[in-house]
């Protein structure tokens, strides 16, 4: 009975031993990899600026500009025009063809108006004879009159009939007239020199009376068209300065604001203004053109238009202050030149001595740090 009580305590204490060591041996809770520590914020290194790319913003004689644009026009322009109706037989000029004023370009058919004047040429000749015949019967009126044989009455006849035969004779010598100047007409004359532009017709066509035929235009003398805004006009005076450049031609030319509409365009308002341009060899009617007038000049507070940026709603620049690049809006003025560079009035968002980036500096975001060399002078006095 002992023997088996001290198997059961020791199979106990085994069983006791064994749960003991399995809690022992279960693995606690190991620390995992310590996290790595937050970096410090990084702060973006100041970009350096060279000495050209800032400019100081300065008060500057600006000589003020406007800015037109507008078509190429011939001062001196025509049309030919069938003044009789008929077959055209012939035209003898196509486009570029140059021509002088009074030279025959071609012919209408004037056989029906060569028929016409043989016809009025010989009812002149019937109504002359019935005057002659008048003119004697007056003459004999008047002896048989101052002979007694006839009364005073018949002789007023005569007279009336005289005087009514002369006057069908002006009628039939002004329709012989009229018909020598159809016949004349059906030859197509150019009414100024110059280089023909169009040319619409061909040879058999039929055409009416004031059909267009031929466009003449005579670019010896040149004038640029171009709509501006009431407000614009007012700055205009005939005989400024201007220079044009055309489309298609790489120099500009030389310009003169000579007319200006005295009306204003229904619809949009617009004044038309016309700028005599100097002839060249290679200008032409209806080519695209920019014009440049010089209205005046004034010492005004500018910047150079590159530096002017249009990528927001209203045109801003970017500033440096205090080592820092901000946008700042501005409310410009007119456009100019100063030493050949070209320039835009401030009238707010900027104070003499500022600093502004140059074009050179490239697109440098607000907010930016920047080590400005010694910036360069917007333009000098």
């Amino acid at each position: 009975m002992k023997k088996k009580t001290w198997i059961i305590v020791a199979l106990a204490l085994a069983f006791a031993g064994v749960v003991a060591w399995r809690v022992g041996a279960k693995p606690g809770p190991q620390a995992g990899p310590s996290p790595s520590p937050i970096p410090a914020a990084v702060t973006a290194p100041a970009i350096e600026l060279s000495a050209g790319d800032s400019v100081v913003v300065n008060r500057v004689p600006l000589q003020r500009t406007l800015e037109l644009s507008g078509s190429l026009k011939a001062v001196q322009s025509a049309w030919v025009k069938a003044k009789v109706a008929g077959e055209l037989q012939r035209l003898t000029v196509r486009e570029g063809d140059p021509v002088r004023a009074g030279q025959n370009l071609g012919q209408i058919d004037p056989s029906e108006y060569d028929l016409r004047s043989r016809q009025a040429e010989q009812q002149a000749q019937a109504t002359r004879a019935q005057l002659d015949i008048a003119q004697r019967a007056l003459k004999n009126n008047r002896a048989l009159v101052e002979q007694g044989f006839i009364s005073a009455t018949a002789l007023d006849t005569s007279i009336a009939n005289e005087a009514s035969a002369l006057a069908n004779l002006n009628a039939a010598q002004a329709a012989v007239a009229l018909a020598r100047k159809s016949r004349q007409d059906a030859n197509l004359a150019a009414p100024i020199t110059g280089t023909v532009s169009q040319r619409l017709v061909q040879p058999g066509e039929r055409v009416a009376v004031e059909a267009r035929l031929v466009e003449i235009v005579d670019l010896r003398s040149l004038e640029m068209e171009a709509s501006v805004t009431p407000q614009d006009a007012a700055q205009l005076l005939v005989g400024q300065k201007a220079r044009v450049t055309v489309e298609g031609v790489g120099d500009a030319v030389a310009a003169q604001v000579t007319r200006i509409s005295p009306v204003a365009q229904a619809g949009s308002r617009a004044v038309v203004v016309y700028l005599s341009v100097a002839p060249s060899a290679s200008l032409r009617q209806g080519l695209f053109a920019r014009g440049v007038v010089s209205i005046d000049q004034r010492e005004v507070l500018a910047v150079p238009v590159s530096v002017i940026r249009n990528d927001q709603s209203q045109p801003s620049v970017p500033v440096v202050s205090d080592g820092v690049v901000r946008n700042q809006s501005l409310r410009l003025g007119a456009s100019g030149q100063h030493q050949g560079v070209a320039m835009r009035e401030v009238l707010e968002g900027l104070q003499p001595g500022q600093t502004v980036l140059a074009a050179s500096a490239g697109l440098v975001r607000d907010g930016t740090a920047v080590k400005a060399a010694a910036p360069a002078p917007a333009a000098s006095r």
